[in-house]
């Protein structure tokens, strides 16, 4: 039924690190770019990181700049998230998405979705 699936959520305590992980199985992800993005109850949908195609450009947003290192491996239909040094204001939903062909901030561009994997940043 999903398009792209998240993995690699869960709890982590202030400081620490996450490896997210999107994958695709119905479609290769070779011709599309693939962004991150996160939500809190009550806020707008933030971009974190952009990756195209071929890897050819990436793209990081402000609010988390510095603390994240996005990744692919076309072979394996998958893309990474690393994020390490992560704060109680990091928790959210994430969610990874696609569209042909290449990069856009605007999350309503990208039609084909994950289903979120929840990221919690506690003591």
């Amino acid at each position: 039924q999903e398009q792209l699936v998240e993995s690699g959520g869960g709890l982590v305590q202030p400081g620490g690190s996450l490896r997210l992980s999107c994958a695709s199985s119905l479609f290769n992800l070779d011709d599309y770019s693939v962004g991150w993005f996160r939500q809190v109850p009550g806020k707008e949908r933030e971009g974190l990181s952009c990756i195209w195609p071929s890897a050819e450009k990436t793209y990081y947003g402000d609010s988390i700049e510095g603390r994240l290192t996005i990744s692919r491996d076309n072979y394996k239909n998958t893309v990474s998230l690393q994020m390490d040094g992560l704060t109680p204001e990091d928790t959210a939903v994430y969610y990874c998405a696609a569209r042909m062909y290449g990069c856009h901030w605007s999350p309503d561009r990208f039609d084909i979705w994950g289903q979120g994997t929840q990221v919690t940043v506690s003591l």
